[in-house]
């Protein structure tokens, strides 16, 4: 570090942190905890991984790290860390002149003191009452879920055959439409998650992994740009080319020729969603929160369970966390 002054602030940033703070790495996100502080190192302790759990981060590192961070005006691509240097930045980012840029992908040094990235549990800042308020997503997958729960909840699907019609055109249509809600929310998620992975490393949560990747999309050109390039090459341009279908429909038009002679027609039936009668979906849904709300039995309160599980996995999708570090429960829970 510049100075042992610089060096020292950050060991007593790491003194400072709960027991039970838990940071995660820039690239990777895997989680991790400061076990000790020394004179000249920081020893952290990795809580996703079987081996190499305990790390020595040495104050030389720093140093290094410290010198890319000044050498880049416009903050230190993270990227270019080695894998094993990962929780160097999360470290440093305790230091109250450098932060962390997520959507950035670098690491940089300020002028002021950065805000704090530390985010506490409900009951450091409210009370257990207020922690327990809840507020409903405002996304069509929610409404959605909660009336396809009750649908399951109502019938047997181990025989799908034994259902009436009224319950399957129930369940297709409420699947229909969270596979449509969902994906749209997903793809907004993706938009998202680009913007923060700036690397091609899986990046690691609690339901699963991530990884940054490239597909490769091929728009031929114009089609005499495409057959003058390919001539110019020695290939002949019967070699290439081939049946359009726009042209041979609208051949169709003007002959008498039918579809048959010219295609192999094979007909698949499928089920399409026709309408959808909002009003008594809103109806069963508000009736199904009513009741949830104020049931005491059992399997009222294991499905109110089941909801508020359900609203903590979209709060996940749709919510993301901008600090460095947060609060796992208590170990003495």
């Amino acid at each position: 570090m510049p100075s042992s002054v610089t060096w020292h602030t950050l060991l007593d940033e790491c003194e400072g942190l709960a027991e039970d703070a838990t940071l995660l790495t820039p690239l990777s996100q895997d989680r991790f905890q400061i076990t000790d502080v020394q004179e000249h190192r920081i020893v952290v302790e990795f809580l996703d991984r079987d081996v190499d759990e305990t790390r020595p981060l040495q104050r030389d590192q720093f140093e290094t790290l410290y010198e890319r961070i000044s050498d880049a005006p416009d903050g230190f691509d993270l990227s270019r860390l080695p894998l094993d240097a990962d929780p160097y930045p999360g470290v440093l980012s305790l230091h109250p002149r450098f932060e962390v840029d997520e959507s950035a992908g670098v690491i940089r040094e300020t002028d002021e003191p950065a805000g704090s990235q530390i985010i506490r549990g409900a009951d450091d800042t409210e009370s257990a009452e207020e922690a327990t308020e809840r507020t409903e997503p405002d996304v069509d997958v929610y409404s959605d879920a909660l009336l396809l729960i009750d649908a399951l909840e109502q019938n047997d699907l181990s025989s799908l055959e034994a259902l009436d019609m009224p319950a399957l055109i129930n369940l297709y249509t409420l699947l229909s439409d969270i596979q449509r809600d969902a994906n749209d929310l997903r793809q907004n998620v993706t938009n998202v998650l680009l913007d923060r992975l700036h690397h091609d490393q899986p990046v690691h949560s609690q339901f699963g992994s991530v990884q940054r990747t490239a597909r490769r999309n091929r728009d031929l050109r114009d089609d005499e740009e495409v057959l003058a390039t390919l001539e110019d090459a020695g290939i002949d341009r019967e070699r290439v080319l081939s049946v359009d279908r726009d042209k041979v429909d609208d051949a169709l038009d003007v002959t008498e020729l039918s579809e048959s002679d010219v295609y192999d027609i094979e007909e698949t039936e499928y089920v399409r969603k026709a309408e959808v009668d909002e009003e008594q979906r809103e109806t069963r849904l508000q009736g199904l929160k009513d009741r949830l709300a104020t049931s005491d039995d059992p399997e009222a309160t294991e499905l109110r369970e089941e909801i508020e599980e359900l609203e903590s996995r979209i709060e996940e999708l749709t919510q993301f966390k901008t600090g460095r570090e947060y609060h796992t429960q208590s170990r003495a829970e």
